[in-house]
């Protein structure tokens, strides 16, 4: 038998072989797919560092935070995520096993990002309604519950408070809705 007659027998025998093919193709879609997610993801993270997203949600919210690079992590977990569902399929799983991991993981993103913004949700309100409201000023003196101070910023999120005893505390903005706030006199 010639090397070439033994090639043959070995595809011949691989591509009989239906298990086999499918553990491969399986494996090739997942390592396809994790490199277009992660090429995907560095493409999002430039083009949102190009038009300068963090940057200008700094501007509108006053928020600092790395928005572009949580967009950019989402897209590749997203990518990795159809990789997965893709390679799943390919070995033949029923849909009722994908339908199953998909409602599974979206309950435990849901979960994730409810425990995310429960308190931000509140505090966010807070700080919409002061600058609507106009209810305090950078420099005034304050008192919230057994803090005093004067007001050395506003934020959407929270309040910054410097004491006569300089020490800077931040207060979440939620904490004025539900607390009594006395203006002081200068």
């Amino acid at each position: 038998m010639t090397l070439l007659e033994s090639l043959v027998n070995v595809s011949n025998t691989f591509i009989s072989n239906t298990v086999l093919l499918k553990l491969v193709t399986s494996l090739l879609i997942l390592f396809t797919g994790f490199i277009i997610g992660r090429i995907i993801g560095k493409v999002v993270l430039k083009v949102l560092k190009e038009i300068e997203f963090d940057k200008t949600l700094k501007k509108a919210t006053g928020i600092e935070s790395k928005f572009s690079k949580n967009i950019s992590n989402l897209s590749s977990y997203f990518i990795y995520f159809l990789a997965v569902i893709m390679a799943l399929e390919s070995v033949g799983l029923t849909p009722f096993v994908l339908n199953t991991i998909s409602a599974v993981l979206i309950i435990i993103i849901a979960i994730s990002v409810i425990l995310a913004v429960k308190d931000f949700i509140p505090n966010f309100i807070g700080g919409y309604t002061f600058r609507r409201k106009r209810l305090f000023k950078k420099g005034e003196k304050i008192r919230i519950g057994e803090i005093e101070g004067k007001i050395k910023k506003i934020n959407l999120i929270d309040t910054y408070i410097v004491t006569s005893k300089n020490d800077l505390i931040i207060i979440p903005n939620s904490l004025f809705i539900k607390s009594i706030v006395q203006k002081k006199n200068h």
